[in-house]
């Protein structure tokens, strides 16, 4: 992988990561995976992986509701926090996802725009097929990602974030089907800059990239309550299928 690839790992490691996305909504999060188990109806039983789970809010709230959860990150700052929640039914492991999974689950989900972040769309097909393959007979997958119908249009360029004291120095831009996001502060007299890429897939690829998977798509959701899909107005744009 080429330096500009692997944006993601220093990115999610750094603690500035953490302090930017410090005010993400536990609520509204908790409110998804509540209407998300209502709607998929898991047996208790169910082993569910959260893959990209990050810090595990996702995780620990799902084990919470008294189902079985792994959460795989590939950060190991984050995978090290998480672990101090684990216990006999929630557990966390350092995975890469463009890596095979080596067990299986009867569910996977992909939450809070965790994919897309490769340079090839082969490289995405490819974690499709890793997922697909870590799925049981009948295993669903849940992929929730942004809406870039809706992002296109409402792109805010320029943005000026001050938390913990940090001012952050926050650019916008699509470029080659990617949104770049451009992060520069100065901390304790450093100056810091990284770069989020992301793939902007829209329902129509990720259709395909589906079918090529194998998957069966059943489901398409546009926010977090699963009213329908509306490339205009949705915030989200959630697939579920099954393998």
């Amino acid at each position: 992988m080429t330096k500009e690839e692997k944006w993601f790992k220093s990115w999610f490691n750094s603690p500035y990561y953490h302090i930017l996305y410090q005010h993400r909504d536990y609520a509204e999060a908790e409110q998804f995976m509540k209407n998300l188990v209502d709607f998929l109806q898991p047996n208790p039983n169910s082993k569910i992986l959260d893959l990209a789970c990050g810090k595990g809010r996702h995780s620990v709230f799902l084990n919470k509701m008294g189902l079985n959860v792994t959460g795989m990150d590939l950060s190991e700052e984050s995978i090290l926090h998480a672990k101090q929640f684990e216990n006999t039914t929630l557990h966390f492991k350092v995975h890469d996802m463009q890596l095979p999974i080596q067990e299986n689950f009867q569910y996977i989900f992909n939450l809070f725009t965790s994919f897309g972040y490769f340079d090839s769309d082969k490289e995405h097909l490819n974690t499709l097929q890793h997922i697909y393959n870590g799925l049981e007979k009948n295993g669903i997958f849940v992929l929730d990602f942004f809406n870039i119908v809706k992002t296109k249009n409402q792109l805010v360029a320029n943005e000026i974030k001050i938390l913990n004291g940090i001012e952050f120095k926050i650019k916008r831009f699509i470029k080659d089907g990617y949104v770049y996001k451009t992060i520069a502060f100065e901390d304790k007299g450093n100056k810091y800059s990284f770069q989020e890429k992301v793939r902007g897939f829209d329902l129509e690829d990720l259709k395909k990239m589906f079918s090529k998977a194998n998957f069966n798509l059943k489901h398409i959701f546009g926010n977090f309550d699963l009213d329908p899909y509306n490339p205009d107005t949705s915030d989200r744009l959630i697939l579920i299928a099954s393998k």
